[in-house]
């Protein structure tokens, strides 16, 4: 029985299921699995604190997660958090997982005083775009991203 997804933050109790779905995550974007070295990644956030990484749980599992960086917009002059990623299982799909997590995240950027949610996504995954234009995001017009690669 499906229900509707409930999400919260995550905690070191989660790392093996997040650490899963951040590999997946990878994956879909074209990184070779990795599930050794998407563990430590994950186990530092946590136990760090240096990101917020959010889930959503349905039927009992963790169905997908978001990883929040916060963050400062200088012109601003305000707080903001990057939604860095976001994933949900591929069998979790179509049960409002995402919508959830990103709800989670608007709301909790907004009680830590965040003024803005940014994020980026790959011009091809119009599902995502779909997702975001949807829940009201605007897509960016007046700015160029650029990245400097410094390590191969």
């Amino acid at each position: 029985m499906t229900t509707v997804p409930g999400t919260r933050r995550a905690t070191l109790n989660d790392l093996e299921s997040v650490a899963q779905l951040f590999d997946l995550y990878r994956q879909f974007y074209g990184r070779a699995a990795d599930p050794a070295e998407s563990a430590r990644f994950i186990e530092a956030r946590l136990a760090q604190g240096d990101s917020i990484i959010l889930i959503a749980e349905l039927d009992g599992r963790i169905a997908g997660f978001t990883q929040l960086f916060p963050s400062f917009s200088s012109l601003g002059m305000a707080p903001i958090h990057v939604l860095n990623d976001l994933y949900v299982a591929a069998e979790a799909r179509g049960n409002k997982v995402g919508k959830a997590l990103i709800d989670a995240a608007a709301d909790l950027a907004r009680k830590q005083g965040a003024v803005r949610l940014t994020l980026s996504t790959e011009t091809s995954n119009a599902r995502a775009q779909h997702v975001y234009e949807t829940g009201g995001w605007q897509r960016e017009v007046d700015f160029y991203t650029y990245n400097l690669k410094l390590v191969d």
